[in-house]
């Protein structure tokens, strides 16, 4: 799968993966006691919570959005290694549809996910994105990113920054597949996802999609709702809109295949439907070995949670679903007529939900794992904050999953490195560091470079130990929104008047999502924070034009 989701069933969204050169249980060399094998499917299931929706969905669908932990999961950056943190997942809501496939013939989804039909709804667009460790990062440095990502064209790309897809690609997406024009013009979003000062050891990020009309709803070909999904992010040092998703990314499908029915069906045009979440364990390294009776073991990496004084470790709070009156009709009045919208979600817009734990299932390498309810389990505590309770227990320490496990049967059970034979070789092995990728590029020619940026380039060093490189583009001028030549001048013109009245009225310190309800919120990377050169202070934007290790 592309990362962790936070959903109506993230268990529906799973993809292989295989890792380069990965062995597998059938090595006749595992017979023999101290042969150490790997593979990469160590661990796998979903570490999750159910959250009750209200019961006018669609009036609630204008916005979805929780304060999550922000932890060090792992020790070192690992190789091959990807776990998501609790994460946000969106879909258009096509409930009235039941057989009508919305997945076009020749897109990735319908071609090979049959299993998904008869309507592929649950595949056909999604808005993803949160904190997490992604198998593709190119610069790892300890502590979770934070990302933006989206499939709006059946899973055949995907967008995850105003430039670059999900780490997927060195290069820049092809100018037709940008999607996400940068909004703020006070932090910076580079492809490699956004990381934070310090050791945030279970502090709070908050983070909120809102369906907001930036430009007008048209009967264009492909015609094209007014729905742009903007990230609000509400952490110690930031607070406010980062960016968002230009409606036509969603739209485009529809002309793109010559399939009409898919037209205001898509995120662009229809509310968001998101339900409850999950911790999604991917893509974890594994050790195999035997002790001298020909008992299998093996071994993952330590990971790690953060607990506090009561035994808990705090993940997710405050799930809230919005309707349009908590921003979107005071943000249109704003557009249309200038009245007063400070950014504020109104709380009579707002429905908070009731959290319930859910069974978690463990694998490895499809063989599932058990004794993990011996060392913690999930639970909804006060206040509605769901999250884990640890036991006292001979396993592992508290706030640490289980790192070695003994083949019993037809399952692994965990067990403490104590009663792991010496033979078998397995505590002693480390598992391999992640190395730094390479750079990650985007074109001067094109939509980067016609009309092209008014100042730059700049250059900052993050806390991942890369090099960010950037310019100050005038905001209808950024690259994303290069594609739609057919915007009259008078349309672009109002959305850049938008954006300025944003710039100067919506501090990075003001009040947009409600204040967790308990806990502190983390700080992004302080290095991300950029104050615009003189002349440019509203209005204009600041893009990531390339990425590369500090070191090089």
């Amino acid at each position: 799968m592309k990362k962790s989701a936070l959903l109506l069933s993230v268990t529906l969204i799973i993809l292989p993966w295989k890792c380069e050169g990965q062995e597998t249980a059938s090595d006749p060399e595992q017979a023999k006691a101290g042969v150490v094998t790997s593979h990469s499917r160590g661990l796998h299931g979903y570490i999750g919570y159910s959250a009750s929706r209200p019961v006018a969905r669609a009036e609630y669908g204008a916005g979805m959005g929780f304060y999550a932990a922000v932890w060090p999961l792992i020790e070192k950056p690992i190789s091959q290694f990807q776990i998501g943190l609790p994460s946000a997942w969106i879909t258009p809501d096509n409930s009235d549809n039941e057989d009508t496939p919305l997945a076009p013939v020749g897109t990735l989804a319908r071609d090979n996910w049959p299993e998904r039909g008869p309507t592929w709804s649950s595949v056909f667009q999604t808005v993803e994105g949160g904190l997490g460790y992604w198998a593709g990062n190119h610069f790892r440095y300890g502590p979770p990113k934070f990302s933006m990502n989206a499939t709006p064209q059946c899973y055949d790309y995907e967008v995850g920054s105003p430039g670059w897809s999900f780490f997927y690609d060195n290069k820049a997406l092809p100018d037709n597949r940008l999607g996400i024009a940068q909004l703020s013009n006070r932090l910076l979003i580079p492809p490699d996802a956004l990381p934070f000062e310090g050791n945030p050891n279970g502090k709070f990020l908050g983070y909120t999609y809102m369906a907001l009309p930036f430009t007008k709803p048209t009967t264009d070909d492909p015609p094209t709702g007014d729905q742009a999904w903007t990230c609000f992010l509400s952490a110690a040092n930031f607070k406010g809109p980062i960016a968002y998703y230009i409606p036509e990314t969603w739209s485009k499908i529809g002309k793109l295949f010559s399939y009409p029915f898919i037209y205001g069906r898509g995120l662009d045009a229809r509310p968001g439907s998101m339900g409850g979440g999950a911790m999604e364990i991917n893509t974890v390294p594994c050790f195999e070995s035997r002790d001298a009776q020909g008992v299998a073991y093996s071994k993952i990496p330590k990971l790690q949670f953060p607990v506090d004084d009561y035994g808990r470790t705090l993940l997710v709070q405050d799930v809230t679903y919005y309707s349009k009156a908590a921003l979107y009709n005071a943000f249109k009045a704003w557009c249309d007529d200038g009245s007063s919208c400070s950014g504020r979600f109104d709380e009579r817009g707002a429905w908070r939900a009731t959290l319930t734990t859910r069974t978690t299932r463990y694998d490895q390498a499809g063989t599932e794992i058990g004794d993990i309810d011996k060392v913690f389990n999930t639970r909804v505590f006060e206040s509605g904050v769901w999250g884990l309770e640890w036991y006292d227990s001979s396993i592992s320490p508290k706030g640490c999953f289980p790192q070695y496990f003994k083949h019993v049967g037809d399952k692994r059970v965990a067990v403490s490195v104590s009663d792991v034979p010496p033979e078998t070789q397995l505590p002693a092995r480390e598992f391999k560091l992640a190395g730094r990728g390479e750079p990650y590029t985007s074109p001067t020619s094109g939509a980067w470079g016609d009309p092209g940026p008014a100042r730059g380039p700049f250059r900052t060093t993050l806390a991942d130990g890369s090099v960010v490189t950037y310019y100050w583009y005038r905001f209808v001028d950024q690259p994303s929104l290069q594609q739609y030549g057919n915007w009259s001048a008078d349309k672009k013109a109002r959305l850049q008047s938008i954006v300025a009245k944003i710039h100067a009225d919506w501090p990075i310190d003001g009040e947009y999502m409600a204040p967790p309800t308990c806990g502190t919120l983390a700080t992004l990377d302080p290095a991300l924070l950029v104050t615009p050169p003189e002349g440019l202070e509203v209005g204009y934007v600041p893009i990531v034009t390339h990425q590369e290790d500090a070191s090089k």
